[in-house]
């Protein structure tokens, strides 16, 4: 079977779904590879490093998506208005694997079901033992969490470590991470590696210790918490009540950080607002915030999407796509986070759809014309799809379409570091 993977057409989309190294497993699993010429330049691997490893270069994109696998860091979800043009080249049967925003952009979801695309939407990915090796959405926030960091403390006009100089003193900087999933924690060891004092807070009480164990404070609010955590581990959704309250309690902290970093997202909703225009006004002139939730609203009142502004004397930064600025590394972690799916999925060189396992059943967002995913299914208004229409199937190239399959109507959500 052949696989392929098309350059990025993303604005600003450096990354690439495949590095050189991935090549040779995807080899011995029976696959033939292909990129599309100069797919990886922009991340810093070279046609020449493909094909020396195996890999069939192609500069025609329509030959790329007649594939019977394609992979992309951006599907059409994740990509709505330069994806549409890749969007007539998908056909009946075809795999698409990558990041689409299924519960952001659901109706995206739904024109690649319409093409009868066996979609795996790698958001998706169930938080489970066994598929942590698979999961590009931790994997992308290890790299945001940390980038983030270094964009503060390169705004901030102060050193982050405590220096003891001829001059005098200087004091080391006070960070405040919002939210202690992977990005934030990420976020926590960063800035403590480059000297910073650093404090954190998440609405799980239980994510204490691993605060504790990157080296910051981790900062407790007199809140109702039993509730703030999903069966998945995620952050869930609160009221508003409990956000104001939280609000309140988080301005005086934060009028006391140097560099403030927010990462608390929730899937398919606004990012909760944690920062009010007053809080910043509280905090002194020269202060940052990173807001890493821009992309859905922000959890700082003032922040815009991809844009830097000032406020008050407070730089507030946006960044929605942080990965793709480390684009070396994270097409490498997110490489092999596909090339472990594909090694999970392909069975004597072809893709075999096993709807016992959970990390496939969950993954696929659509199959034989239909949107597959619960959710994203109830976010279209859909009606559940039948149980008895889930016969387990090989999935090959040019078969038939099969018939709806059933799915779990609450899948694991997105991580609340998105970006």
């Amino acid at each position: 079977m052949q696989i392929a993977v098309p350059k990025e057409t993303y604005p600003g989309e450096r990354r690439v779904a495949l590095v050189p190294s991935a090549v040779a497993p995807l080899l011995k699993l029976g696959l033939e590879v292909s990129i599309q010429a100069g797919a990886g330049d922009e991340a810093g691997y070279l046609d020449s490093a493909y094909s020396g490893q195996g890999a069939r270069i192609v500069e025609n994109r329509g030959d790329i998506f007649a594939a019977d696998i394609v992979l992309q860091v951006r599907c059409l979800g994740a990509n709505q208005d330069a994806g549409q043009a890749d969007l007539e080249k998908l056909s009946d049967g075809q795999i698409l694997i990558g990041t689409s925003d299924p519960l952001g952009a659901p109706e995206s979801i739904q024109q690649i079901a319409e093409r009868g695309v066996t979609h795996f939407a790698m958001e998706l990915i169930p938080r489970i033992t066994r598929a942590q090796g698979m999961d590009v959405l931790s994997s992308m926030a290890t790299v945001a969490g940390y980038h983030a960091v270094l964009m503060g403390a390169t705004a901030l006009p102060k050193m982050f470590p405590m220096m003891m100089t001829a001059a005098g003193t200087l004091a080391a900087a006070k960070v405040f991470v919002i939210g202690a999933g992977v990005a934030g924690l990420q976020a926590i060891a960063t800035a403590r590696r480059l000297g910073g004092i650093v404090s954190a807070y998440d609405v799980r009480p239980v994510v204490k210790e691993q605060v504790e164990s990157v080296g910051a404070k981790f900062v407790e609010m007199q809140l109702e918490t039993t509730t703030a955590e999903d069966k998945g581990g995620y952050a869930k959704a609160m009221g508003e009540e409990f956000y104001q309250k939280q609000r309140e309690l988080m301005a005086t902290i934060v009028a006391q950080s140097d560099v403030v970093v927010t990462t608390a997202a929730i899937p398919g909703r606004e990012s909760p607002l944690l920062i009010t225009a007053e809080a910043v006004r509280g905090m002194s002139p020269g202060s940052v915030i990173v807001d890493l939730a821009a992309e859905r609203g922000g959890n700082c009142e003032l922040s815009q999407a991809d844009q830097q502004v000032i406020e008050h004397g407070v730089t507030i930064m946006g960044p929605t796509n942080l990965p793709s600025a480390v684009a070396f590394h994270a097409s490498q972690m997110f490489a092999k986070n596909i090339t472990n799916f594909l090694t999970h999925l392909i069975e004597d060189g072809k893709p075999r759809i096993d709807l016992e396992d959970e990390i496939t059943r969950d993954t696929m967002a659509t199959r034989g014309g239909e949107v597959t995913s619960g959710r994203v299914r109830e976010l279209l208004g859909l009606a559940p799809l039948e149980v008895e229409k889930a016969p387990e199937i090989d999935e090959v190239q040019g078969d038939s379409p099969p018939p709806p399959i059933p799915f779990d109507d609450d899948p694991p959500a997105e991580s609340p570091e998105k970006q």
